[in-house]
């Protein structure tokens, strides 16, 4: 079947021309969308489902194209095509097989406006017979040959392109859009159909951005011309009317306290409308992690007076989750932990939940060389702002480190605040009493009590494999330890930087700088859990964990700097498949700021990563240039995500 004409014909008289050709006049026209539209037959298509005999075939797939782009559009159009897809699969019955056939024409047709082929010719030979000239109940060979032959025809071009009452600039950098010439709505560009159906979505999207919610495309002109393989394309947008805020309802709580949920979601009536802040109010109601599913709802129509009601539509999860898990490291050993969480303690999400782990075991089988943690965190979300949550905790452990062993007392509480969805802060009061023993200074007592308070701005483009951006985190300590009566400060400051060579972010360089200060006390007046150690996967790759500190003749203990440096060079070697070359640097010093009277450490090494929707998998080999007698000649570590 060709779609060539040799005029100008509108272009969607083209479409309805080929979809009677390929329906035939003997059988009911199937539906065919492009553009967002149906045009002609209904939405459902023809089932492949067909119940009958089990019908095999073989199928041959030929593409006419030149060779520099035939094997990219040969993998589309058979990633299109349903025969091609299923040829290891037998069909159900003649009908089924016929019908996935026909289908088929759609699919590719679809596939091919997709790359800007709108003169093309698909032909679906079932044993010799064009398939859309069968009737539905045609006698077909089983097993059955298929022969899919397709010419692509010329590459189309716009022409004309032009966006009818467009969205006026604005200076409102929040609500700026990209422009659909930027994506390729502009003459001289590829004519794709993605790329006309995106050019809508901008054009409304920018209306949008300005409050009018129910901006659409009042229309759609887009013709070819066959001849001189361009488009013309011409797209009419209707703002409607600008709307504001209305009430905001709340439907499906039964435990939650609705006023609490629609307060939440942060939009205020009589504010203008922004897409952004429903966006934001959704992220606000999922973070309360106490509903199944939560959505918002834009009324049908915004009203004379430019009210737009909102309803909150949500189903809540039971209230009460425990759980339970095991672990096991050549590092710390195996290890159990539970926990029991209850997420809606009063009605508006409050969290309370106890924790409780053991780790150590297998290294040793002494209960008193285990490690022991025992917790209780509560949680009361939207104090203040919706933004704003308060934190306590109270936390009994005992760890047991190569270093030192610990015993604690710990208390924390406080306040979380998202200042926009880049920059984040906390600040808490906390108070601890802890029991130290290490072969340098023996057994110690400390008690403090002091303010932690942090930012943090995250301008990563992913938190699991980031390319672009920037990422910045400072912590500020400032404590008193009354029992060597010490005022101290720790602070530590790191930056993250990612830069993508390309626009596809194959080769992508990646940077991380980390650097600390304890201000007070001397280290045999600081507690060893506030001293600075570096070494491991998180840290320095090639050297043992937490082996990186100042040497005494006692052995290695915590220093009062920090700095740690890392590079990577990534690259994407397949879709699936990338390889990183990095080297780690770590030097630990026994004064506030470093004189580098210790030895920086450097690690390097390579890395393995294989790319899923979760994030990358990471295998990385690393070896130390300049080990301690403790460390090991190289190292493996296994991983979910970039290293930084």
């Amino acid at each position: 079947m060709r779609v060539s004409p040799l005029r100008r014909w509108p272009f969607v008289e083209c479409l309805v021309a080929l979809g009677l050709l390929l329906g035939g006049s003997t059988t009911p026209a199937s539906a065919f969308k492009i553009f967002g539209f149906d045009l002609f037959g209904g939405k459902k298509e023809e089932p492949d489902d067909t119940i009958g005999e089990p019908y095999r075939y073989s199928v041959d797939f030929t593409v006419s194209s030149t060779p520099d782009e035939a094997k990219n559009l040969e993998k589309l159009l058979k990633g299109a095509s349903t025969l091609w897809q299923d040829r290891e699969k037998a069909a159900s019955g003649a009908a089924g097989l016929l019908a996935k056939a026909r289908g088929d024409y759609r699919r590719i047709l679809a596939t091919l406006y997709s790359e800007a082929r709108y003169g093309g010719t698909i032909s679906i030979r079932i044993d010799g017979r064009e398939a859309a000239d069968l009737p539905p109940d045609a006698a077909i060979a089983n097993p059955a040959t298929i022969d899919v032959r397709i010419d692509p025809g010329p590459l189309f071009h716009f022409r004309q392109t032009d966006i009818v009452n467009r969205a006026p600039p604005t200076d409102d950098r929040k609500d700026r859009v990209e422009t659909p010439e930027h994506a390729g709505f502009r003459p001289g560009e590829v004519a794709r159909s993605g790329t006309i159906v995106q050019a809508g979505k901008l054009a409304v999207e920018a209306w949008r951005q300005q409050g009018y919610a129910k901006a659409d495309i009042a229309s759609r002109r887009v013709e070819a011309a066959h001849d001189q393989d361009v488009v013309d394309a011409e797209l009419t947008v209707e703002p409607g009317r600008r709307a504001y805020y209305g009430p905001v309802s709340v439907e499906g709580t039964e435990r939650m306290d609705p006023v609490f949920v629609a307060r939440q979601t942060g939009l205020i009536q009589g504010e203008e409308y922004d897409p952004d802040d429903i966006k934001k109010a959704s992220d606000r109601l999922a973070k309360l992690e106490v509903f199944r599913a939560a959505r918002i709802q834009e009324a049908e129509e915004v009203g004379a007076d430019g009210s737009l009601p909102l309803a909150v539509i949500v189903q809540e999860r039971l209230p009460r989750r425990f759980g339970f898990g095991a672990s096991y490291s050549t590092l710390d050993g195996g290890g159990v932990e539970a926990y029991w969480l209850h997420r809606n303690l009063f009605g508006r999400a409050e969290q309370l939940r106890f924790d409780a782990k053991v780790a150590g075991i297998g290294e040793t089988l002494k209960p008193d060389e285990f490690t022991y943690r025992l917790g209780v965190t509560f949680k009361k979300p939207g104090v203040y702002t919706p933004d704003t949550d308060f934190i306590s905790s109270l936390i009994g452990e005992r760890e047991v480190l190569d270093a030192y062993t610990r015993n604690a007392v710990t208390g924390l509480a406080g306040f979380t605040h998202a200042f926009s969805d880049e920059l984040s802060g906390s600040l808490y009061a906390e108070a601890e009493y802890a029991r130290f023993y290490d072969d340098v200074f023996g057994r110690r007592e400390f008690q403090t009590v002091g303010l932690l308070g942090g930012l943090t701005y995250d301008g990563r483009d992913s938190k699991t494999n980031a390319t672009r951006g920037v990422y910045l985190d400072f912590l500020l300590e400032p404590y008193y330890e009354f029992n060597y009566g010490n005022p101290a400060v720790r602070a530590t400051a790191e930056g993250r930087a990612y830069y993508a060579f390309d626009d596809d972010a194959r080769l992508v360089a990646a940077g991380r700088l980390k650097i600390g200060s304890i201000v007070g006390p001397s280290i045999a007046e600081t507690a060893p859990d506030k001293l600075f150690f570096a070494g491991g996967g998180g840290s320095v790759r090639g050297y043992a964990y937490r082996n990186i500190g100042v040497e005494t003749p006692g052995g290695l203990i915590g220093g009062r700097s920090l700095i740690e440096a890392s590079a990577e060079l990534r690259a994407r070697v397949t879709d699936s498949i990338g390889v990183v070359a990095f080297t780690d640097a770590g030097y630990v010093g026994a004064d506030s700021l470093p004189d580098f009277s210790e030895e920086i450490k450097v690690g390097a090494g390579f890395g393995l990563r294989y790319l899923t929707g979760l994030g990358p998998i990471r295998l990385d080999a690393a070896v130390p240039l300049n080990p301690n007698k403790d460390d090991p000649d190289f190292a493996f570590y296994v991983g979910i995500g970039q290293a930084f």
